[in-house]
């Protein structure tokens, strides 16, 4: 089917706008206090990514024009731009350091998280190189060598800002396109066990960590300090019930669970509008990732089918660590969730990704 006579998924489209409205919403109510405390502006948050929305449905409508070969042919360039702001955030002058990370570069009164271009660019740069390798990808020196050295580069980066659970979704990313790829399980295993290892050095070299796995382990242990934000957010959530306390009149966004309308929102989602709010946000991102995949396994190229699984990943990935980590189910790690918490540059980035998704569908048959 040509593309000149197909149409984008709609179901894809109105079901993503729907989860932009519902974490505006959200937001709205999450960071009313949050917002007259910082900034004395009750809708400071709200405001800020209202702003970030409609610049997205601008980078939404314009990846969905554009041909996705298209980026083919630019991925290097988009892979070393993002790296080179990788590193600018640790230029004084140029990168804001805030909580004590370095993972923000200030242009006014605009905070541009890089990590965020890095998700977007390193599904289109690996899926470009994969595609070049072909029956290469399952060699050891061809294939799995070349590709751990790109994400050892983007791991040292990560870990100094230091962002690690940025850091575990885009190994996941990666890892995710490269099997699909073709390459050998073996080699998935191989990078699976180095993963592993990494992560148990890094938690042994930072106290944070360390603390942030004990809490997973013994949830009441120091409730009022390390354990203080995963007990608030279970108390949120177990606040709400069923049906949830209803729309606004959430009382842990009232300065007791920290950053309410970002890594938090969804404990603030499930006080609100209980389970059944929780289940509905949940059914909406899974539709998601359906659509996506089904996007992938009839796309007309390889290339197309790599992009499709990259997005579908990252929109996965991201949904369940936030929403697993919040819950009390994985150790606390400080990552968005997708659609829904408050950040400019995650909403953009994730609306040109949704973008190309919907340009990839004009030429594919799904039900």
């Amino acid at each position: 089917m040509s593309k000149t006579d197909s149409k984008i998924d709609k179901k894809l489209l109105w079901v993503a706008l729907a989860l932009f409205v519902f974490g505006l919403v959200m937001i709205a109510s999450a960071g009313i206090s949050y917002s007259q405390i910082r900034f004395d502006d009750p809708y400071f948050f709200f405001k800020r990514q209202l702003f970030g929305f409609g610049i997205g449905l601008v980078a939404l409508y314009f990846f969905q024009k554009v041909d996705y070969g298209f980026w083919k042919k630019i991925s290097f360039p988009l892979f070393l731009g993002s790296l080179v702001l990788l590193v600018l955030v640790f230029i004084p002058g140029i990168g804001t350091k805030i909580y004590g990370a370095s993972r923000w570069i200030k242009i006014g009164p605009i905070n541009f998280q890089p990590s965020e271009a890095l998700k977007f660019s390193l599904i289109i740069y690996l899926a470009a190189w994969l595609v070049g390798r072909k029956e290469r990808i399952r060699d050891f020196f061809e294939g799995l060598a070349p590709f751990v050295a790109i994400i050892s580069l983007i791991s040292f980066l990560l870990i100094k800002q230091p962002d690690i659970g940025t850091l575990g979704v885009v190994i996941l990313i990666a890892m995710s396109i490269f099997f699909v790829s073709g390459s050998k399980l073996s080699h998935i295993f191989l990078i699976l066990g180095g993963g592993v290892a990494s992560l148990i050095i890094l938690i042994k070299l930072e106290a944070y960590r360390m603390n942030r796995l004990l809490v997973f382990l013994h949830p009441e242990l120091d409730p009022r300090g390390i354990g203080y934000q995963i007990n608030q957010a279970l108390l949120a959530i177990g606040s709400g019930g069923i049906f949830g306390v209803g729309l606004g009149h959430s009382r842990q966004k009232f300065n007791y669970l920290p950053e309410p309308v970002g890594d938090s929102i969804f404990a603030i989602i499930g006080e609100e509008l209980g389970l059944i709010g929780c289940l509905f946000l949940i059914s909406l991102l899974t539709f998601v990732v359906i659509r996506g995949i089904k996007i992938a396994k009839n796309s007309p190229d390889e290339f197309s089918k790599l992009l499709a699984v990259g997005i579908t990943a990252w929109i996965f990935f991201q949904s369940f660590i936030n929403i697993a980590a919040i819950s009390g189910l994985i150790p606390l790690t400080g990552i968005p969730l997708p659609f829904i918490s408050y950040g400019g540059t995650s909403m953009v980035f994730l609306m040109a990704g949704i973008g190309i998704l919907l340009n990839i569908s004009k030429s594919v048959r799904i039900d």
